[in-house]
């Protein structure tokens, strides 16, 4: 009776320990790109220009970084020290002339609702002064 109960408790024991496990099935859809500051960036070049030839890779490493981080920020800062350095804004440059002429156009609908709005008050206004009867003279306050 105690070998039966023994290979009970093997039993449990082995299917406690295959049972499967469910995976996590949230999934990253698009991973972030990492954004490095212009400061970070300097800083890291600088160590890596002291390092000696065989120690650039240890400190790739230990920052999380490829060697072509290395390669395009010294092309950046060849451009212009702190300017180079700095994240650039992607997609297309905002033309100057066309952010205007956008805002004018706002503005122009904005005007002619107002006038719109004047207009239907003027006409209300004389219809009200024809129903009650006032002339032009008597609407004007002069009797």
């Amino acid at each position: 009776m105690s070998h039966a109960s023994s290979s009970e408790s093997n039993f449990n024991n082995n299917e406690a320990r295959t049972a499967p496990t469910v995976p996590n099935p949230e999934v990253i859809v698009k991973p972030q790109p990492r954004h490095f500051t212009a400061e970070y960036k300097q800083r890291i070049l600088q160590e890596a220009e002291a390092c000696p030839r065989g120690e650039r890779g240890a400190l790739l490493r230990r920052e999380g970084l490829y060697s072509s981080h290395i390669t395009n920020w010294r092309r950046q800062r060849a451009k212009g020290e702190a300017q180079g350095l700095t994240p650039q804004k992607r997609g297309r440059k905002s033309d100057p002339q066309a952010v205007e002429i956008a805002q004018l156009k706002r503005e122009n609908e904005n005007l002619k609702m107002q006038l719109q709005r004047a207009e239907t008050i003027i006409d209300f206004q004389k219809k009200l002064s024809r129903l009650l009867g006032l002339t032009a003279d008597e609407s004007n306050g002069t009797r």
